[in-house]
C-alpha cells in the first residue's frame, strides 16, 4: 500500500517541501472528534446497507472508537506524511485493524485484515472535508452563543443596580442628553442579543449534512444519506452534489457574524478605555484586568480593554481573506478551499478568547457615579429639555431653538449652567418662561420625561430590562436543544 492514500496513480514521492506546504495537519488535527464520528456512522451505513460486509463495518467502528479514545488519551500521533487529519484517521485506522488481525482470523477470512481499507467506500474527502467542518462549526456557534449569553446575563444584572445612575449621553463625542448607564448598558445587550440571534441563524444553515456528494458527482452506491444525517444529528442533507463540496457560505457567514460581534465588542472596549481616563474618570478597572508601566510607576492601563479592541482587526482579517479565496474559484472543489480553515479556526479561537475575560472585567469593574452625574450636569445636557419646555409653552421648536442656543451662548460666556441663571435672567430670552422651568430641566425631570418604550426613563429601562431577561431566558433553552457532536 501507498504511503498516500491517492499514491497509485503516482510513480514517485512527493517532495518534501511540497507535501510540508501541502499538509494541513497542523491545523485540522482539531477535527479528529468529528472525523471519527463521521466515519463512524458513515461505515455503519456501509454495513447496514450491504456496501461493505457487516463484518468489517463493526470492525471499523470498533476500531474508531478505541483510536478516538487514544487520542484523547494522548496515545495516539499524527504524521505530517498522511497530509491532513482524514488520512490520518484512516491510515491509523487501517494499521491498526491489521495488526489486531490474528492469524487464525486472518486464515478464515483473508479479508479481515483489509477491513480499514474498506472505509472510504463511497466517500471522497471532499465531501468528508465539508463534513467535518459543518459538525465543528456547529459546536462552536454553540459554545460562543452560550458565552453570550454569560455576557448579556452580566450585563443585565449591572443595568439593574444603575437605573438611577445618570450620566451624559454623547453624540460626536461630544455631551449632548442625559441618560443612565442601565441604558448606555442595554444598548449592548441589544447587539449581543442579535449577535446571538444571528449566529444560531448562521448554525441553522450550518446544519446541513454534505456527505454522500462525493468528490462533485455523488456516488454510485445505494448510499443511504438520511440515515448518516439521522445519526450525526443533521436535520437536512444537500441537495446538490457540486454545491455540498464547494459551498463555503456557512464559514463567511460565521466569519461575518462574528466580525460584527467583535465590532460591538471593540466599540465597548473602546469606551471602557476612554471612561477609565482621568478625563473621565467614569470607572476603574480591576486589578486583575489592568496592566502597568515599564517606566512609569503611576500608570494603570486598561490593556485588556484595548486587546480586544486591536483583536477585532485579525477577525476582520480572516472573513476578508476568505472571501477573497473564494471570489474567483469555478465549481467544484479547489484546493484553495484548504485555507478556509485557519481563518475560520482563528475567528472562532480569537472571539472565545475574547468573551471570557470581557465578561468578568465588566463584572470586577468600579463604577464612578459621582463623576458620572457630575458630567451629565455640564455640557448643557438639557438644553434640549429647555426647548421643549419653551415648545410646550406655545412657541414654534425653531424659535425654541434659537432662543435655547443664545441661551447656551451667554452661559458659555458666563461660565454658568442654564439652570444657574435666575428666572429673571432666563425670561430676558423669552417671556414665556415660568417658575417650573426649573422642575422641568433638572436631570431627573429630563430622564423622567423620556418614558417611551426604548427611551432612559426609569421604568422604561425596567421594561427593557425585563424584556431582554425574558430573551435571555428563550436563548438557553435554544442553548439547552443543541446536543454537541460526540461520538
Amino acid at each position: 500500500m501507498s504511503e498516500k492514500l491517492w499514491g497509485g496513480r503516482f510513480s514517485s514521492a512527493t517532495d518534501a517541501r511540497a507535501n510540508d506546504f501541502q499538509s494541513s495537519i497542523r491545523f485540522d488535527a482539531r477535527l479528529y472528534r468529528q472525523d471519527i464520528a463521521g466515519s463512524v456512522a458513515h461505515a455503519s451505513m456501509l454495513g447496514r446497507q450491504g456496501i461493505i460486509p457487516a463484518n468489517d463495518a463493526a470492525a471499523i467502528v470498533t476500531a474508531l472508537k478505541a483510536l478516538l479514545a487514544d487520542i484523547e488519551d494522548g496515545k495516539a500521533e499524527f504524521s505530517v506524511d498522511a497530509e491532513d487529519i482524514h488520512m490520518n484517521i484512516e491510515k491509523l485506522l487501517t494499521e491498526r485493524i491489521a495488526a489486531g488481525t490474528t492469524a487464525s482470523a486472518a486464515a478464515a477470512d483473508t479479508s479481515a485484515a483489509d477491513a480499514g481499507k474498506r472505509l472510504h467506500t463511497a466517500r471522497s474527502r471532499n465531501d468528508q472535508v465539508a463534513l467535518d467542518l459543518r459538525m465543528y462549526l456547529k459546536d462552536e456557534i454553540a459554545e460562543i452563543t452560550g458565552q453570550l449569553a454569560e455576557l448579556v446575563s452580566t450585563l443585565l444584572r449591572l443595568a439593574a443596580g444603575h437605573t438611577a445612575t445618570i450620566m451624559p449621553g454623547y453624540t460626536h463625542l461630544q455631551r449632548a442628553q442625559p441618560i443612565t448607564l442601565a441604558h448606555h448598558l442595554m444598548a449592548y445587550v441589544e447587539m449581543y442579543l442579535r449577535d446571538a440571534d444571528r449566529l444560531l441563524d448562521c448554525r441553522g444553515r450550518t446544519d446541513v449534512m454534505p456527505l454522500g456528494a462525493g468528490a462533485l458527482a455523488g456516488v454510485t452506491y445505494p448510499v443511504d444519506r438520511q440515515f448518516v444525517a439521522d445519526a450525526l444529528g443533521f436535520p437536512a442533507v444537500s441537495q446538490n452534489s457540486l454545491d455540498a463540496v464547494s459551498d463555503r457560505d456557512f464559514v463567511l457567514e460565521l466569519l461575518s457574524c462574528l466580525s460584527i460581534l467583535m465590532v460591538h465588542l471593540s466599540r465597548s472596549a473602546e469606551e471602557l478605555v476612554l471612561w477609565s481616563t482621568l478625563e473621565f474618570g467614569f470607572i476603574e478597572m480591576d486589578d486583575a484586568y489592568s496592566t502597568g508601566s515599564s517606566i512609569m510607576p503611576q500608570k494603570k492601563n486598561p490593556d485588556v480593554a484595548e486587546l480586544i479592541r486591536g483583536k477585532s482587526g485579525r477577525v476582520f482579517g480572516d472573513l476578508f481573506a476568505l472571501l477573497t479565496v473564494m471570489k474567483g474559484l469555478p465549481l467544484a472543489y479547489n484546493k484553495d478551499l484548504q485555507e478556509d480553515k485557519e481563518a475560520v479556526f482563528d475567528a472562532v479561537d480569537t472571539v472565545r478568547l475574547c468573551l471570557p475575560v470581557y465578561t468578568q472585567m465588566l463584572a470586577t469593574m468600579k463604577i464612578h457615579k459621582e463623576a458620572m452625574y457630575l458630567a451629565a450636569q455640564k455640557g448643557f445636557a438639557n438644553a434640549t429639555d429647555f426647548a421643549d419646555y419653551l415648545v410646550k409653552k406655545g412657541l414654534p421648536f425653531r424659535d425654541a431653538h434659537e432662543v435655547t442656543g443664545r441661551l447656551v451662548l451667554h452661559c458659555i460666556g458666563e461660565g454658568l449652567a442654564i439652570e444657574d441663571l435666575s428666572l429673571a435672567a432666563l425670561r430676558e430670552f423669552s417671556g414665556v418662561v415660568g417658575e417650573d422651568v426649573y422642575d422641568a430641566i433638572s436631570l431627573e425631570a429630563c430622564l423622567a420625561a423620556r418614558n417611551g418604550v426604548g427611551g432612559p426613563a426609569k421604568e422604561a429601562v425596567e421594561a427593557a430590562i425585563s424584556g431582554a431577561a425574558g430573551r435571555l431566558e428563550a436563548l438557553r433553552v435554544s442553548l439547552s436543544q443543541i446536543k454537541p457532536q460526540k461520538e
